[in-house]
């Protein structure tokens, strides 16, 4: 039995005139019919299982739905349609900026995101040292948070979720912080999380962490779910269409749509 099951997702965005006015104007447009409302669909019948030890990459252009998506498959947002199933903890690492707080400490802010993270504190005691080696900033523990580039605060972020052992773990964007030792040690960690059975969801543009990470991939465009697969053949058709020697049309004929 897959550990993540996502049905026929489709998550709906409304927007309209009732941002901008207050209740009574409201009722009134709405009894005279002078109330606009548009509609715009993020996801559209999304569908794919993972089991533990695998790890799905999302593809797709900016605006695709892929941060959209990974809010419904970590709980965050209802889809407006279908349904996600999960069996386990979820650990979703979206934002590894933010739930910081620039005032205090690089050790006091460890201690906030664990426990944002629900991790104890006699956890926390256990791993914090840990944690400071490995984003490398144990000569900056004292220093106010503020003070960080953000690619030290990104670091922070990623060394302390990745220190849970999760059973669905996903991470949007999150391997691309730091440099290229960084990234390769990130990557490593990422690897050990996988081995040790968790199902894994990583969205990236960077295509070569897809193909050396990911067991199959999810193409995503405009919404829409145009392919989940084998991760080497559907990298090289979306590199096709990213360098424009493919049209979308000609994806579809090479995964065998009836167009």
């Amino acid at each position: 039995m897959s550990i993540l099951e996502v049905h026929n997702v489709s998550i709906r965005y409304i927007t309209g005139d009732f941002k901008d006015i207050g209740f009574k104007d409201y009722v009134i447009r709405k009894l005279t019919h002078n109330y606009r409302v548009n509609e715009f669909w993020a996801d559209r019948d999304i569908s794919f299982t993972l089991d533990r030890g695998e790890m799905l990459g999302i593809i797709g252009s900016n605006g695709a739905g892929k941060s959209t998506l990974l809010k419904a498959v970590a709980g965050i947002m209802e889809p407006t349609e279908g349904w996600v199933t999960r069996r386990g903890n979820v650990a979703a690492l979206l934002e590894l900026a933010s739930g910081f707080d620039g005032e205090l400490t690089v050790r006091e802010n460890a201690y906030l995101r664990g426990a944002m993270l629900g991790y104890t504190r006699k956890f926390m005691d256990e791993t914090y040292d840990s944690i400071i080696e490995f984003a490398e900033l144990k000569d900056f523990q004292n220093r106010p948070f503020k003070q960080l580039s953000s690619g030290m605060k990104s670091r922070l972020a990623f060394s302390i979720a990745s220190m849970v052992q999760p059973d669905i773990l996903i991470l949007d964007e999150v391997l691309s912080v730091g440099d290229g030792a960084f990234k390769a040690k990130s990557e490593a960690k990422m690897k050990e999380i996988i081995s040790g059975e968790a199902a894994t969801i990583l969205v990236s543009h960077a295509l070569d962490q897809i193909r050396s990470l990911c067991t199959k991939v999810l193409w995503l465009e405009k919404g829409r779910q145009i392919a989940c697969g084998e991760t080497e053949m559907l990298c090289d058709l979306y590199e096709g269409y990213l360098d424009k020697r493919l049209e979308l049309e000609q994806v579809k004929q090479e995964l065998g749509y009836e167009l």
